[in-house]
Protein backbone atom coordinates (compact mmCIF):
# COMPACT_ATOMS: atom_id res chain seq x y z
CA UNK A 1 0.00 0.00 0.00
CA UNK A 2 0.92 3.66 -0.11
CA UNK A 3 0.42 4.56 -4.06
CA UNK A 4 -1.35 7.66 -3.98
CA UNK A 5 -3.92 8.10 -6.74
CA UNK A 6 -2.19 10.64 -9.19
CA UNK A 7 -4.91 13.50 -8.22
CA UNK A 8 -5.30 16.51 -6.31
CA UNK A 9 -9.07 15.60 -5.68
CA UNK A 10 -10.45 15.73 -1.82
CA UNK A 11 -12.15 12.22 -2.02
CA UNK A 12 -14.28 10.83 1.06
CA UNK A 13 -16.32 7.46 1.63
CA UNK A 14 -19.66 8.30 -0.79
CA UNK A 15 -16.71 8.17 -3.81
CA UNK A 16 -16.12 4.32 -3.02
CA UNK A 17 -19.17 2.99 -5.20
CA UNK A 18 -17.79 4.75 -8.30
CA UNK A 19 -14.33 3.35 -7.69
CA UNK A 20 -13.04 -0.13 -9.22
CA UNK A 21 -14.01 -2.87 -7.97
CA UNK A 22 -10.78 -4.93 -8.60
CA UNK A 23 -9.15 -2.45 -6.37
CA UNK A 24 -8.87 -1.79 -2.63
CA UNK A 25 -8.57 1.80 -1.32
CA UNK A 26 -7.81 3.18 2.04
CA UNK A 27 -8.67 7.52 2.81
CA UNK A 28 -6.54 9.31 4.70
CA UNK A 29 -7.73 12.72 4.91
CA UNK A 30 -8.82 12.92 1.61
CA UNK A 31 -6.01 11.79 -0.13
CA UNK A 32 -6.76 8.21 -1.92
CA UNK A 33 -4.13 5.33 -1.45
CA UNK A 34 -4.28 2.38 -3.88
CA UNK A 35 -3.49 -1.01 -2.07
CA UNK A 36 -2.22 -4.02 -3.32
CA UNK A 37 -5.20 -6.45 -4.46
CA UNK A 38 -3.84 -9.26 -2.22
CA UNK A 39 -0.82 -9.15 0.15
CA UNK A 40 1.54 -12.16 0.11
CA UNK A 41 1.49 -15.04 1.99
CA UNK A 42 3.90 -13.98 4.96
CA UNK A 43 2.08 -11.17 5.36
CA UNK A 44 -1.39 -13.10 5.46
CA UNK A 45 0.60 -15.87 7.68
CA UNK A 46 1.21 -13.03 10.34
CA UNK A 47 -1.53 -11.28 10.04
CA UNK A 48 -3.98 -14.81 10.71
CA UNK A 49 -1.54 -15.87 13.56
CA UNK A 50 -2.34 -12.40 15.32
CA UNK A 51 -6.21 -12.77 14.59
CA UNK A 52 -6.42 -16.30 15.53
CA UNK A 53 -4.51 -15.61 18.92
CA UNK A 54 -6.94 -12.00 19.41
CA UNK A 55 -9.81 -14.24 19.24
CA UNK A 56 -9.28 -17.25 21.75
CA UNK A 57 -8.12 -14.34 24.10
CA UNK A 58 -11.44 -12.57 23.74
CA UNK A 59 -13.85 -15.47 23.38
CA UNK A 60 -16.67 -15.15 25.68
CA UNK A 61 -15.55 -11.06 26.31
CA UNK A 62 -17.53 -8.22 24.89
CA UNK A 63 -14.39 -7.23 22.22
CA UNK A 64 -14.47 -8.63 18.79
CA UNK A 65 -11.85 -8.97 16.92
CA UNK A 66 -11.68 -8.40 12.83
CA UNK A 67 -8.91 -9.01 9.51
CA UNK A 68 -8.65 -7.53 6.89
CA UNK A 69 -10.69 -6.42 4.65
CA UNK A 70 -12.81 -4.78 7.03
CA UNK A 71 -13.64 -0.65 6.37
CA UNK A 72 -12.68 1.32 9.46
CA UNK A 73 -14.38 5.14 8.89
CA UNK A 74 -13.19 7.55 11.05
CA UNK A 75 -15.24 10.48 11.42
CA UNK A 76 -14.69 13.85 12.55
CA UNK A 77 -17.32 13.95 15.60
CA UNK A 78 -20.64 13.69 13.63
CA UNK A 79 -19.72 13.64 10.08
CA UNK A 80 -22.31 11.35 7.72
CA UNK A 81 -20.79 8.13 6.16
CA UNK A 82 -20.77 9.44 2.83
CA UNK A 83 -18.47 12.64 3.54
CA UNK A 84 -15.79 10.93 5.95
CA UNK A 85 -12.38 11.83 4.33
CA UNK A 86 -10.41 8.60 6.38
CA UNK A 87 -11.15 4.95 5.83
CA UNK A 88 -8.78 2.54 6.81
CA UNK A 89 -8.61 -0.84 6.22
CA UNK A 90 -6.14 -2.08 8.95
CA UNK A 91 -4.74 -5.78 8.82
CA UNK A 92 -6.17 -6.95 12.40
CA UNK A 93 -8.21 -4.84 14.77
CA UNK A 94 -10.63 -5.13 17.73
CA UNK A 95 -13.59 -3.05 18.80
CA UNK A 96 -15.14 -3.49 22.33
CA UNK A 97 -18.14 -0.84 21.61
CA UNK A 98 -20.97 -2.84 19.40
CA UNK A 99 -22.10 0.37 18.60
CA UNK A 100 -19.15 1.33 16.44
CA UNK A 101 -19.91 -1.80 14.43
CA UNK A 102 -22.50 -1.52 11.22
CA UNK A 103 -23.52 -3.62 7.99
CA UNK A 104 -20.61 -1.16 6.93
CA UNK A 105 -17.75 -2.54 8.67
CA UNK A 106 -16.38 0.32 12.28
CA UNK A 107 -17.24 3.22 12.54
CA UNK A 108 -14.93 5.14 14.73
CA UNK A 109 -11.60 4.29 16.53
CA UNK A 110 -11.17 0.30 17.00
CA UNK A 111 -9.42 0.13 20.44
CA UNK A 112 -6.54 -2.23 18.93
CA UNK A 113 -5.03 -2.23 15.42
CA UNK A 114 -2.44 -4.10 14.03
CA UNK A 115 -1.14 -3.14 11.40
CA UNK A 116 1.80 -5.96 9.13
CA UNK A 117 4.81 -4.52 7.43
CA UNK A 118 5.65 -5.07 3.90
CA UNK A 119 8.70 -3.44 2.54
CA UNK A 120 6.52 -1.24 0.26
CA UNK A 121 4.09 -0.23 3.34
CA UNK A 122 6.03 0.17 6.00
CA UNK A 123 6.92 4.36 6.06
CA UNK A 124 3.61 4.48 5.29
CA UNK A 125 2.26 2.27 8.48
CA UNK A 126 5.07 3.53 10.79
CA UNK A 127 4.42 6.99 10.14
CA UNK A 128 1.51 8.38 8.35
CA UNK A 129 -1.16 5.65 9.85
CA UNK A 130 0.84 5.75 13.37
CA UNK A 131 -0.26 9.22 13.01
CA UNK A 132 -3.78 8.72 11.80
CA UNK A 133 -4.50 6.50 14.61
CA UNK A 134 -3.01 8.50 17.70
CA UNK A 135 -5.15 11.63 16.76
CA UNK A 136 -8.35 9.38 16.14
CA UNK A 137 -8.27 7.53 19.64
CA UNK A 138 -7.31 4.19 18.40
CA UNK A 139 -6.04 2.70 21.96
CA UNK A 140 -3.65 0.39 20.98
CA UNK A 141 -1.37 0.35 17.98
CA UNK A 142 1.15 -2.44 17.36
CA UNK A 143 3.40 -2.86 13.80
CA UNK A 144 4.39 -6.56 12.83
CA UNK A 145 6.97 -7.63 10.49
Amino acid sequence: MGLALKDTQHHCYGDYPAWPDDMRYELIDGNAYAMSPAPDLTHQDVAGEIYLQARLVLKGKSCRAFIAPVDVRLPKQNEADESIDTVVQPDVLVVCDSSKLDRRGVRGAPDWIVEVLSPSTAGHDQIRKQNLYERHGVKEYWVAG
